[in-house]
């Protein structure tokens, strides 16, 4: 099953995925023109947020990228947000219920990359492997993770993405970490002790 956003859909892609066995689910445009055969409205209370199903075929058969299948049309309403969505899919076995959670869960995975972009700086992938993807997302929040510790232990109180920064600029300055930490401002030759060895001392 593959899961999209309705900004991606292309109705040709969408039938050569069928065409494989591929069923699909994605939020269907607001100017969608469609033809009804067949609708079940959900009546009375909705505890799980459907309100009613309706099995489609879209029109203008002859146009570009259309679907002619028939397709699934299920509206819900979530109630943590108050908003409706109107959701498509070819899948007709499983519940409409079973079909929204399922395109909720791709929302919570955009939510997922929208945060490791900004905050975990990866803007791209170095490996497209399970396993490269995994390494590169499982180093960023340990290095994450560090700064944030090391934030909570330092004394000057700034933003995380100003401490991210900095340690970047000094990462081959050899200075006393915590006492940094507390005074990240401070010329690094002030963090030293001014008593300075000499290799001729007896």
């Amino acid at each position: 099953m593959v899961v999209t956003d309705r900004g991606y859909v292309d109705y040709k892609w969408l039938d050569n995925l069928d065409s494989t066995g591929c069923s699909f689910v994605t939020k269907a445009k607001s100017n969608m023109a469609f033809d009804l055969h067949q609708h079940f409205q959900v009546t009375g209370l909705k505890p799980d947020g459907v309100i009613e199903e309706q099995h489609i075929t879209l029109k203008n058969h002859k146009a570009k990228h259309h679907y002619p299948g028939k397709l699934r049309l299920i509206r819900y309403l979530d109630s943590t947000t108050g908003k409706e969505y109107m959701f498509l899919t070819t899948n007709f076995t499983r519940k409409a219920k079973t079909v929204a959670d399922i395109y909720k869960e791709r929302l919570h995975i955009e939510v997922f990359f929208k945060h490791i972009k900004p905050r975990m700086k990866i803007k791209s992938f170095v490996g497209t492997s399970n396993n490269a993807v995994n390494i590169q997302i499982w180093t960023a929040m340990t290095a994450i993770l560090l700064m944030k510790f090391l934030k909570e232990k330092a004394k000057y109180d700034g933003h995380l993405s100003n401490l991210v920064t900095f340690i970047s600029l000094n990462l081959f300055v050899k200075i006393d970490l915590q006492r940094w930490l507390d005074q990240p401002f401070l010329l690094p030759n002030q963090h030293q002790n001014n008593t300075q060895l000499s290799i001729f001392d007896g």
